[in-house]
């Protein structure tokens, strides 16, 4: 598919936007690519295989600017990433993108924006927004879930929250390392090397690099959060194990002098007096019942019970 960047984005034919003043926007296939690199006269021989794209990261040649995008999906950050590559000059940007995700931004794009000033510097900018367009509501969502795992684990601390918030911190490491190649592209973009751009329009990148900058924040502030919430269910559980051990440790020492007791008078001597007396067996179950009684009290002070 091929656009002009006019009002909006608006679709062409190959040789409307040879022949055009405006900037072009070239959306193809890997093999349409390969196909047709040679009409775009940017000087590249870029062989690009898409399943190998690993990153995303923009590289400066002498007559174009050359990249790929490694995204990841929004909806199951575990999914494998959304790959697809882009070759720019001053005339224009050509994607190669075989699973369709350029095509749904553009989409979006020309059902959304209208330009007062259009500029190639523009549509990159707002193609690099829809990338980051839901990363706010993502990450407030996994506030609220953090939020949630810590309210139930102050609560009840009875159900283990350690694969649900290693899940979550995989995906914000995922994310934290997205953004920050987004960065580096974004400031790639904005140093304009080979002055593909006009300068007043590079704000356009630096705006987004400062949006990107703000997401990397909350990305870091909430994996800090989520090992946080891992050490407080390590630390209830420690607590309610030390509740645990409290309370056989004070089982034990209350039963000590009731065993010495009973295997005081259980030895086999012929000569005990106590064992002669109408009133010892009640005496000793006195001295026992009043033995738990103040071992009950002096836990009770300590506060172990």
């Amino acid at each position: 598919m091929y656009y002009s960047i006019k009002s909006t984005l608006e679709q062409s034919s190959p040789e409307q936007i040879r022949a055009a003043k405006e900037k072009y926007v070239a959306v193809l296939t890997s093999v349409q690519w390969l196909e047709n690199r040679d009409k775009f006269d940017m000087g590249i021989e870029m062989d690009i295989d898409l399943s190998s794209v690993n990153s995303t990261k923009a590289e400066v040649n002498y007559d174009s600017l050359t990249g790929t995008f490694s995204l990841p999906d929004r909806d199951d950050i575990s999914r494998p990433n959304i790959n697809f590559a882009f070759a720019l000059d001053e005339k224009g940007i050509v994607f190669i993108d075989d699973n369709g995700f350029v095509e749904k931004a553009i989409s979006r794009i020309i059902s959304t924006k209208r330009w007062a000033l259009p500029s190639l510097e523009r549509f990159i900018f707002d193609f690099l927004e829809q990338i980051v367009i839901r990363d706010q509501v993502l990450l407030e969502g996994y506030d609220k879930e953090l939020d949630t795992l810590e309210s139930e684990i102050l609560s009840t601390g009875e159900k283990d929250p350690s694969l649900r918030v290693s899940r979550i911190r995989s995906d914000l490491r995922d994310l934290r390392v997205h953004y920050e190649q987004l960065l580096d592209l974004g400031q790639e973009l904005e140093e304009n090397e080979n002055n593909f751009f006009s300068k007043e329009n590079t704000r356009y990148f630096h705006l987004f690099t400062q949006r990107v900058s703000r997401l990397h924040d909350i990305t870091t502030s909430l994996r800090d959060y989520s090992i946080q919430i891992r050490e407080l269910y390590q630390s209830q559980l420690d607590k309610k194990q030390n509740r645990i051990m409290t309370l056989l440790t004070v089982i034990t020492s209350i039963f000590m002098p009731l065993t010495l007791i009973a295997g005081w008078y259980g030895m086999n001597f012929k000569y005990m007096p106590e064992l002669e007396k109408e009133a010892a067996y009640p005496t000793v179950i006195v001295v026992s019942i009043v033995i738990v009684i103040v071992c009950l009290i002096f836990f009770k002070k300590k506060k172990w019970l």
